[in-house]
């Protein structure tokens, strides 16, 4: 999926960043972020590595895979088929005031990053 419908849709010079995933981290895939992202993706095993990872600062974990998720099942998926096009209207329905409100959350909750020293907190 990374490489046949995402990667072909970055724009130059964009920085991706890994997930944690046990399957993401094999040799293969950090091989072709490597050929791909040359010292421009973070992530275990990155030249630009982000450890610990946090969720409540990762955006794609603290709003758009809920986001997304919730939106490709508000209605019962018939085959894979219908999944595969549910998933696509869902990404197209994205806006940038959508991005923007993701972005917003992101510097809020970095504020309170930089307030607590890093300490453990949890965010609602």
């Amino acid at each position: 999926m990374l490489q046949l419908y995402a990667v072909p849709q970055f724009p130059e010079g964009v920085i991706f960043q890994q997930d944690g995933a046990l399957p993401h981290y094999g040799n293969i895939v950090r091989e072709f972020l490597d050929t791909i992202f040359p010292q421009r993706w973070i992530g275990r095993g990155a030249v630009m590595a982000w450890l610990p990872r946090s969720p409540d600062i990762t955006p794609l974990d603290f709003y758009l895979w809920g986001y997304w998720k919730q939106h490709v099942y508000s209605e019962r998926i018939n085959d894979i088929n219908h999944l595969k096009q549910r998933i696509t209207d869902v990404i197209h329905s994205v806006t940038p005031d959508v991005l923007t409100r993701v972005w917003e959350e992101l510097d809020y909750r970095l504020d309170v990053c930089r307030a607590t020293n890093g300490a453990h907190i949890e965010m609602r």
